[in-house]
This record gives C-alpha cells, structure tokens and sequence, in this order.
C-alpha cells in the first residue's frame, strides 16, 4: 500500500493501538476505508468515495491515484453524466493482491489461491481419513511450492499471505470420527501456524474454520443484506459464526458459534449435542449401515452419488435439528436470519433449507420473531475462501460494521 498502517515506538517496538490519529495512521486508514467501499459497492468514482465518506475530493483524490499507483485499484470507462466532466468509476484490481487459503477438516484439505476480488484462481483438494499435522504440513508446503513454481515472479510478490480455517480442539470426537486418540492428540502441542510459517515466505493468520466460512459469507454473500445473523456450516460436523451489526463477532475465545457442541435431546430421551444429529458424518454412517460406499461425500463434494433414501432421510433429520436449533439461538439473540451452508451442492443445500423453513413455521415460537431462513451464497468452499480472506482484510480493509456508517 501508499503507506504504513500503524507506526511502531522506536524504542519498545510496541504498537499503542489506542495511540493517536497521526497523519500516517489517518492515511493509512482512509485508504482502508477506499478499498473497504470500492469492494463493497463494485466500483466508485471519486465523488461517490467523497460523498460516502465526507472526505475532501483532494484528499480522495490522492488516495485513489496511490492506490491506482500501487495496483490495487482499476479504472473504468469514463461515464457521462447531465453536466460537467465524465466520472470514471474505479473497481479493485483483481491482479493486485493474491492471497492463500487452507482449510483443515476432519476427512479432506483444501488449499486455494484468490485474487483481490474474491474469485478463487487455483485450487487442490486432498481427502484423508484424518488429519495430523506432519501430513498437512507435507501437503501444504508441497502444493504451494509447485504453485509457486509455476507463477512469475511479480505474482508471487502480490501474495498477502495464506490464512488457515480448522476446527479449534480438532483432537475432540475421536470416536465420531474413528481415528486413534495418539493421532489426533498431536494437534494438542502442534503450533499450525507457526509451523507453517517456518516452511513458507509469507505471513501466516488462523482462524476457527466456521468462523472463517462465515466471514466469508459476510464479504461475499447475504453480508450486505443482513445486519445479523446466525450461520450454520454442515462440514464433518456442524459448525456456525455469529454476525451482529454487519460485523462478525467472534466471541471471547474466538470460538462464538460452536453450534455444533449445542445440548440436544436425543432420540433415546437423554441428552447429546447438535452434531450427532446434523453432520455429514452423520450420513455417513448412515450409508455404512444400508450398505453404501460413501466415498464420494469427500471426494466429489460438489457431486455426490445418488444416496436415494438415505440421503433422503438424513436430510429430513437434519432440517429438524437446524430448525430447533435455529429457534434456540434466535431466543438468545433475535437474530434477523437464519443462513445454511455447507460441503455439498446447491441442490443438497436448498433442500436442507427448504425442511428447516418447513419445520420452524411448525414449531411454537410464542415470543421469538421467525428470522428468514437463506442459503449460504458461498457453498462448500467457504471455509478455504474465509481463510484467505483473513491476510487480506488484515492488510488493506477495515471492519465491515464502519462501512454501514457512512454517509448518505
């Protein structure tokens, strides 16, 4: 970018994040909040930047000619309007920044690469029974040494960095996994992140996977429409992010959302958790049990086989347990919509949502007001999209909740 985002003390190294607004931090963040409105909206001029933001039309001016200047904005043909001179609209450059995503499941990896725009460029998949971290690691740095070497030099210099979504405390659910309790356990010690960041040339960032997909939702999905709402991933197991006021709230501990740890009645009349009855492990049992092969789950996410009955029924189970738990959460925090996604297509999607509408109208909610229930616009890769999202809204983007301030 045109300049540094925050100034260090020269003598403790130490970055006062209450420190005052010098001029660098001003230019550092009204550049920010340029590309922040430019990636909501599609494309501004420079008159559109001054009226949203009530900045001067010098000072937008510069800003946009740096950013030009940098390469991460584009210009657009001029438009005419009634008087005066031509507005030229400016967009971001999806050449200007590349970055890397990795997302760590319970039975497959995904690692991508996105440009500035959001779109994704490049992308490997890789299933396994379980993760350990030896095994990603080898994944990792051997996938991204071949991209590498088959980008020039001036792309490899745009990358901002590789982000990583997992579940946090992976070694939990041995048994619904079925994978060796010593195996899983290695993750208790193993720093990912910094692990990564000794083999690769770029800065790392980790996030919890739901979280991750939810922020991707927010950025690329149903984020501008709704000021809050409650998101359910259905990966192995079932996950969520919670957005409250156009922002995503990550929680004390980061882990806000962990819908898939929700007490849940079970069909013996006890008690378990919201992931032993929506999960796609869960219908993966299910097909062991009637005799399937359900390898193309994690195989083909895009593309199961055709499961008949049994996808039929796990559907069935799994709307339910959305549509309790959707009401549950909404009586916590009167969430203004419900948004499911997850590791499959857009026609297993739309039929989880269409049970899980069907199945909340039926439930009492005296008290609670029905939030609209939508389908994630992201779909199964939003968890790898999330996770390279997070170098480059660390580096050139600011907080989604201040772009809903701006000016009229």
């Amino acid at each position: 970018m045109a300049s540094t985002y925050l100034e260090q003390d020269s003598a403790s190294g130490v970055v006062d994040p209450m420190g005052g607004a010098n001029q660098t931090r001003v230019r550092a963040y009204n550049e920010r909040l340029v590309l922040s409105l430019v990636r909501r909206h599609g494309s501004l001029s420079k008159a559109d930047i001054a009226r949203r933001t009530g900045l001067s039309a010098q000072t937008v001016s510069v800003i946009m000619r740096a950013l030009e200047k940098d390469g991460l904005l584009s210009r657009g043909s001029p438009q005419r309007g009634r008087v005066g001179q031509p507005s030229i609209p400016m967009s971001l450059n999806p050449d200007g920044v590349l970055s890397l995503g990795l997302k760590i499941g319970r039975r497959s990896a995904d690692l991508i690469m996105m440009d500035f725009t959001g779109s994704v460029r490049w992308q490997l998949h890789e299933t396994y029974r379980y993760p350990t971290p030896s095994g990603i690691l080898s994944f990792v740095e051997e996938s991204v040494m071949r991209m590498l070497a088959g980008t020039g030099s001036a792309e490899r210099e745009r990358i901002a960095g590789i982000g990583v979504a997992l579940p946090f405390e992976l070694w939990n659910w041995v048994e619904e996994v079925g994978a060796p309790q010593a195996d899983l356990d290695a993750w208790r010690h193993a720093d990912i992140a910094a692990l990564l960041a000794e083999r690769l040339p770029f800065p790392v960032l980790l996030q919890n996977d739901a979280t991750a997909a939810c922020a991707a939702e927010l950025a690329f999905g149903h984020g501008p429409r709704f000021s809050d709402f409650a998101y359910f991933f259905l990966g192995s197991f079932i996950g969520g992010g919670v957005v409250l006021n156009h922002a995503l709230y990550p929680g004390r501990t980061g882990n806000a959302g962990a819908f898939g740890s929700m007490p849940f009645p079970s069909r013996d009349g006890g008690h378990d958790q919201l992931i032993d009855h929506a999960s796609v492990v869960l219908l993966e049992k299910m097909l062991l049990e009637a005799g399937r092969n359900p390898s193309s789950i994690w195989l083909t996410p895009e593309n199961w086989d055709d499961f008949g009955d049994t996808a039929a029924l796990w559907i069935e189970r799994t709307g339910r347990a959305l549509a309790l738990a959707a009401a549950t959460v909404c009586s916590v925090v009167d969430f203004e919509a419900v948004i499911i996604d997850g590791g499959f297509s857009a026609a297993i999607r739309s039929a989880i949502a269409a049970v899980t509408r069907r199945e909340l109208a039926g439930l009492n909610l005296q008290g609670i007001a029905m939030p609209v229930v939508e389908e994630g616009l992201v779909g199964s890769s939003a968890r790898a999209i999330g996770a390279a999202s997070l170098p480059l809204f660390s580096r050139y983007h600011i907080d989604q909740s201040v772009l809903f301030k701006e000016m009229a």
